[in-house]
């Protein structure tokens, strides 16, 4: 069994033997780096199977999943055919949330200009509404292929994130912090920031699960404390802040000491994180010191808060060593009115994200860096509601299990690549699929980690991100 080094130290230390080993009282130093200090002969990356090609992740989860065959899955046949009855055996049997009688097939009108683009020197199509990821076309690599198993928001969004459709399961940024740790002892090694509302499941789509919830997701808000109760209350100053954690701290060592509690550990430790992280977080949430050429690139505000925002801060985050970082942005659920609706979350991404990409490959970052685009799932290529024309169009799309579209740049992945291929209608996978345990462990591989290897003991048996399944896509990598 794998066994995290610092879980298996603090199963076996005592506190004499901590006493004797350090040589100092623990009044005012942390424990969590009195075990650093005492493992630095252990490897960094415990779970490092091989050479990495990433060392970092921004991650985005588009929640609600946006329309793949509307943004880079372009399909003359499905424009031409518009309005017309779906074939049979894309209704009959099959697995649709909202859809009840026989749809006809949604194509693009002509009104919402939704044309498409060769890009960039790989002439990879993707729609106007993306002008600025149209100019970075030739560093990234589109999965077109990706399928799930679940086709309902918050089992999907499980899935895709945990392997797994319900509560309890280690989520990949979780497994990730878990394998290969952070360098940065000042900053949580695993953040997140949600633009809109939560997830329909929650934050368990960032949660340990069964692991040590030292291995979590740290949310970051957009206003106020970026970490809940960072500030100290008025009358608290440092220097009694830093009395306060020492005296707890020792309480809570008398605690594990007696017990063995690995969750003890976990709270000391982050009693020292959260005092360390009231200088680190507004250094790094201060991007007033960004020039305005970066600013504007971004579209982000000084003082302000939001998508833009997030992504110029998830390089901030990168830079110092945050190992993963993960963003959700809610509002792409469109089951109506998807002609009128897109356009506007297109223009609220579109260019921080591009931006992103140019800022990390600029200062050398993007090589180490894997930038994610994903969702829970896909949309038909069959209107729900009305298909009629023009403005007077409030037609969207069900979900879509089948088959859809995904993305990645840098971190070792085929620049300017397209991997695999949907039918003429954009409804199922034409050759070379790609189920999401085949997904999730080709981001493991990136990052140095073998799926199959990547393991912990809980209830009895191992458990992966994976499960029992999953292959890397070695097609996608460079």
């Amino acid at each position: 069994m794998n066994t995290h080094p610092v879980d298996q130290y603090l199963r076996t230390l005592t506190r004499r033997q901590l006493f004797q080993r350090v040589g100092l009282g623990v009044g005012g130093l942390a424990l969590a780096n009195l075990l650093n200090n005492d493992l630095s002969a252990a490897p960094q990356n415990p779970f490092a199977h091989f050479a990495p090609k990433a060392k970092n992740v921004i991650y985005f989860h588009l929640v609600g999943a946006p329309s793949h065959l509307d943004l880079f899955d372009y399909k003359p046949e499905l424009q031409k055919r518009n309005g017309e009855l779906c074939p049979k055996e894309m209704f009959e049997g099959k697995q649709l949330a909202f859809i009840r009688s026989r749809p006809t097939l949604l194509g693009t009108s002509k009104e919402s200009k939704y044309d498409f683009k060769k890009c960039g020197k790989s002439g990879i199509q993707i729609s106007n509404l993306l002008p600025n990821l149209q100019t970075v076309a030739d560093d990234m690599c589109f999965i077109r292929t990706l399928h799930t198993e679940q086709f309902n928001h918050a089992p999907a969004q499980m899935f895709m994130q945990t392997g797994f459709e319900r509560f309890g399961r280690p989520s990949l940024g979780a497994w990730t912090n878990y394998g290969i740790g952070s360098p940065n002892e000042d900053l949580p090694g695993f953040v997140v920031m949600v633009t809109g509302q939560y997830p329909g499941a929650g934050n368990s789509v960032f949660g340990s699960g069964f692991l040590p919830s030292v291995y979590q997701g740290i949310e970051f808000r957009g206003k106020g404390d970026p970490v809940l109760f960072l500030s100290n209350p008025k009358g608290v100053d440092a220097t009694a802040r830093r009395k306060v954690i020492s005296a707890v701290n020792q309480l809570n060592e008398m605690q594990l000491d007696g017990v063995g509690d690995p969750e003890i550990a976990t709270r000391i430790s982050q009693y020292e994180m959260a005092y360390r992280m009231q200088t680190s977080v507004p250094e790094l949430k201060d991007i007033s010191k960004e020039s305005q050429t970066t600013l504007d690139a971004y579209g982000a505000k000084v003082g302000g808060a939001g998508f833009a925002n997030n992504c110029l801060l998830a390089r901030r985050m990168v830079e110092r060593g945050v190992r993963f970082v993960q963003l959700f942005d809610q509002g792409w659920d469109h089951h109506n009115n998807v002609f009128n609706s897109l356009p506007n979350k297109c223009k609220q991404v579109d260019q921080p994200i591009a931006a992103l990409i140019k800022d990390l490959k600029e200062r050398g970052l993007l090589d180490e860096t894997l930038v994610v685009w994903s969702a829970e799932f896909g949309r038909t290529p069959m209107a729900q509601g009305t298909n009629g024309s023009g403005e007077k169009t409030k037609a969207g799309r069900d979900h879509h299990k089948e088959a859809f579209t995904v993305w990645m740049a840098g971190g070792g992945t085929k620049p300017g690549h397209v991997h695999g291929r949907t039918d003429d209608l954009g409804y199922g996978i034409a050759d070379s699929p790609v189920h999401v345990h085949d997904f999730n462990a080709t981001l493991l591989h990136l990052l140095g980690m073998d799926h199959e290897r990547l393991t912990y003991r809980f209830q009895g048996r191992k458990f992966r991100l994976t499960d029992v399944h999953g292959h890397v896509v070695k097609n996608v990598i460079a």
